[in-house]
């Protein structure tokens, strides 16, 4: 069947909202996608059928919901193409996943001296946690630079690689610029030296395939809610090898196997890195949203949102004083932009009275936009729902900002 995201659209109670009186047009799917009624329905049936506690209870209540929550987790491993079940962890995000190798792998493997590598175009989420680490180990923390045009520079990148690298940690797509990084070729250099890689795979999982066996990555982080599930859920994956030389990130209930006043054992993988009671509503809504993106197709949505950037491009091109941030010829469903007269956040606001929902702003990427000096940009993200015509709305909006400044 071909791709329809008329029909599509249908499926987002959301979008039949009016916002200003106008009709919602949204483009901000790289900060947060729309949910579709069917991962709605599944949170409410899992509140109104199954709700309790999970792999603690003998009850009938507690076995379904230990299955469901199970084969979630399988589900996701095949999504991912995981070799083990068991290498999927559940956290609250991404935020949460780099946070944990960024704490546990440096307990095991980073001591004075060392270095973590990231890149100029990483998300916050993929800066802190690191210069964080550093600070705790005496480690340094190197930056893999960036080109003007919104690409790294693999040169500089296979410079900076020596034995003194410990771990590589890189975005897998931007989320201010859109550029689609070579994460493959990335993982192949960073092995030859033995120094296991960790994506932030945040903005991708919403937009392409991702098989870390075939990346050969040694972690992957991304949220649920970037890819129409619901939002405080998200997975790390991890190697089984890594993971069990691991320590702990947080300790209490289901990461123990046994517990005494003298000594505490530690749970197998997954539940050595799931301490507490887990997110099971929302990760459930996580996998229903990855049963919607295989039943949509993949393949469909990312030639459908291909075919929406190529045309916000060529009718932004014909607008005066339009800057672009990020070029990248290998790029995602986000289109960066500036007014070189106009602030961001001006621009956003008058698109806001009209209805329109952009991102303007740094992005948590403030790095990026200190390199192209500008204050921010005026971010579009596509996802499945969005249409030409909404693009048409967004121009006629910008033609009014326009004509307001002048």
């Amino acid at each position: 069947m071909s791709f329809d995201p008329e029909i599509l659209r249908k499926q987002f109670p959301i979008l039949k909202r009016e916002v200003n009186n106008r009709s919602l047009v949204y483009f901000d799917n790289a900060a947060t996608t729309q949910k579709p009624r069917i991962v709605l329905d599944r949170l409410i049936r899992y509140y109104e059928n199954e709700n309790s506690n999970i792999h603690r209870g003998a009850h009938f209540l507690s076995s379904q919901a230990t299955e469901a929550y199970e084969q979630a987790r399988k589900t996701i491993q095949h999504y991912i193409n995981a070799r083990h079940y068991h290498e999927v962890i559940f956290t609250r995000g991404t935020t949460e996943a780099i946070n944990l190798v960024a704490d546990s792998f440096s307990q095991k493997f980073l001591k004075g001296g060392d270095e973590i590598l990231i890149s100029a175009m990483e998300h916050h989420a993929n800066i802190v946690p690191w210069q964080m680490a550093c600070e705790r180990h005496q480690a340094t923390l190197k930056v893999i630079p960036m080109k003007p045009d919104g690409t790294l520079d693999m040169d500089g990148f296979e410079k900076l690689l020596n034995q003194r690298t410990k771990l590589v940690a890189v975005t897998h797509v931007s989320n201010a610029l859109g550029t689609i990084n070579p994460v493959k070729e990335i993982i192949k250099t960073a092995h030859l030296q033995n120094v296991p890689v960790l994506i932030d795979g945040a903005q991708a999982t919403p937009h392409m395939a991702v098989d870390v066996q075939d990346l050969d990555c040694d972690f992957y982080c991304f949220s649920g809610h970037k890819m129409y599930g619901p939002m405080g859920v998200g997975v790390l994956y991890g190697k089984e090898a890594l993971l069990n030389e691991m320590p702990p990130w947080q300790g209490g209930g289901e990461m123990i196997s046994s517990v005494s006043f003298s000594k505490t054992t530690y749970n197998d993988l997954p539940f050595k890195f799931e301490a507490g009671t887990p997110n099971v509503a929302d990760v459930l809504g996580m996998e229903t949203a990855i049963l919607f993106l295989q039943e949509t197709g993949l393949g469909k949505i990312a030639a459908h949102e291909k075919e929406l950037v190529g045309y916000i491009i060529d009718r932004l091109k014909q607008m005066d004083n339009i800057r672009f941030i990020g070029e990248a010829r290998e790029r995602s469903a986000v289109v960066s932009f500036i007014f070189n007269d106009i602030h961001p956040y001006d621009t956003g606001t008058i698109l806001d009275k009209l209805g329109i929902a952009v991102r303007t702003g740094h992005h948590c990427a403030q790095p990026i936009m200190t390199y192209f000096n500008i204050p921010g940009t005026v971010r579009v993200s596509f996802a499945a729902y969005n249409t030409k015509e909404e693009i048409d709305v967004l121009m006629n909006g910008l033609s009014t900002v326009r004509d307001m400044f002048g």
